[in-house]
C-alpha cells in the first residue's frame, strides 16, 4: 500500500514518519528547496527537528505522483485546503483531511472541500507531532461516513504506535478538532494572564459546555465529543503549551508578542464560528469572549469581567 502526504508541516512529517515504518510514503513539499533539503538531510529540520526519516519515506516536490497513491492524507491548513483542492480532480482519491478547523467562507469542515472524493474522511484526535514522530503511543479519531471504508482505512493507517478508532459521525469528529482549538486559546489566555488553575477548569469545563450545544445544533453524536476527537482533544490542548492555540493564548493573557508566521488554526475557528452560532441562534458566550480576545476589541480582564458578569444560572 502507498500513502500520499500533502503538506510537510510538522505533524505530516509526522504522519510521514510513523506511517513510513510500515508503508510506501510518498511526502510532497510546495518549496522545492525544503523537498531538496529533506532529501539530503532525511529529515525537516524547518518543522520537526531531530526526528529522521524511515527509507520507506519519499520527499517530493511533484503533486501528481502523490496523488496516485493508494490513500492521500491532506495535511496542509484548513483555511487552505478549500484553495487547495480547487483545481484538482479528487474523484478516484481515497482523502483523508488531517486539519482541524471551520472554513471561514463556507462555516463547514475540512471533508466538505473533499466532497469530490471517492472516498473523504478526517483523521482527528489529542496528539503532537514530535510525540507521534518519536513512536510515542498515540491514538486517533478516523472518521468516515462510509462504515466499510472507515474500517479499512482504520486497518490501513493504524501502525504499531498509532492506534485509530473509528467513527461514522464525521461531523462530531471535525467539531471536537476545530471548537477544542477556541476554549485552548481561551485556557492559554487564562494562564498567562496568571488567573489561576482554577480558572482554567472552569473554562475548559464551560468551554466544553459550549462544544456540545454547537454539535447537538449540527447534528453530532454526542460521544463522539466525549471521545478522542473531542474531550480528549480539549484536555490536551488546553494544558500543554506544545500546542500552538494554547501559546497564543498566553501571549495574549500576557500581553506578549506571538509569532505572526505561526498558524493558529482556532483564530481563524473562533471567527468563523461566529457565522454558524448566529444561523442557528446559538448561545456560545465563551467562544465569542476568545474571539473578540483573538481580535483584540477586548482585553484578558474585560473577557474575565465579561464572563464574571453573567447572569447566574443552572449548570
Amino acid at each position: 500500500m502507498s500513502v500520499g502526504i500533502v503538506g510537510a508541516g510538522a505533524f505530516g512529517t509526522a504522519l510521514a514518519i510513523t506511517l513510513g515504518q510500515e508503508h510506501s510514503v510518498v511526502l510532497w513539499a510546495r518549496d522545492a528547496e525544503h523537498v531538496a533539503e529533506m532529501q539530503a538531510d532525511r529529515s525537516n529540520r524547518r518543522r520537526l527537528p531531530g526526528a529522521n526519516f524511515p527509507a520507506n519515506l519519499t520527499v517530493i516536490a511533484k503533486l501528481e505522483t502523490v496523488f496516485a497513491c493508494d490513500i492521500i492524507l491532506f495535511a496542509v491548513p484548513m483555511q487552505s485546503l478549500g484553495a487547495f483542492v480547487a483545481g484538482h480532480d479528487l474523484s478516484a482519491m481515497t482523502a483523508v483531511a488531517c486539519c482541524k478547523g471551520i472554513d471561514l467562507t463556507t462555516g463547514t469542515g475540512p471533508t466538505h472541500a473533499l466532497s469530490g472524493a471517492d472516498c473523504a474522511a478526517v483523521l482527528t484526535g489529542p496528539s503532537f507531532a514530535a510525540d507521534i514522530a518519536a513512536g510515542l503511543p498515540t491514538a486517533l479519531t478516523l472518521a468516515c461516513r462510509d462504515e466499510i471504508r472507515a474500517e479499512t482505512l482504520q486497518a490501513r493507517l493504524s501502525t504499531s504506535t498509532l492506534r485509530l478508532y473509528r467513527t461514522t459521525d464525521v461531523v462530531g469528529a471535525e467539531l471536537g478538532g476545530a471548537l477544542k482549538n477556541i476554549i485552548a486559546i481561551g485556557c492559554g489566555a487564562v494562564m498567562g494572564a496568571g488567573l489561576g488553575d482554577s480558572a482554567r477548569a472552569a473554562l475548559l469545563t464551560r468551554g466544553f459546555a459550549e462544544m456540545q450545544r454547537v454539535g447537538a445544533a449540527l447534528g453530532a453524536q454526542p460521544e463522539t465529543l466525549m471521545g478522542l476527537s473531542g474531550l480528549g482533544d480539549l484536555t490536551l490542548t488546553c494544558t500543554s503549551d506544545k500546542s500552538r492555540n494554547y501559546r497564543l493564548g498566553l501571549a495574549l493573557g500576557a500581553g506578549t508578542e506571538f509569532d505572526a508566521g505561526t498558524t493558529v488554526e482556532g483564530a481563524a475557528t473562533a471567527r468563523a464560528l461566529r457565522g454558524v452560532a448566529a444561523k442557528h441562534d446559538l448561545d456560545l458566550p465563551v467562544c465569542a469572549t476568545i474571539a473578540d480576545l483573538v481580535d483584540g476589541t477586548i482585553d484578558i480582564q474585560g473577557a474575565m469581567a465579561r464572563l464574571l458578569a453573567r447572569p447566574l444560572k443552572e449548570e
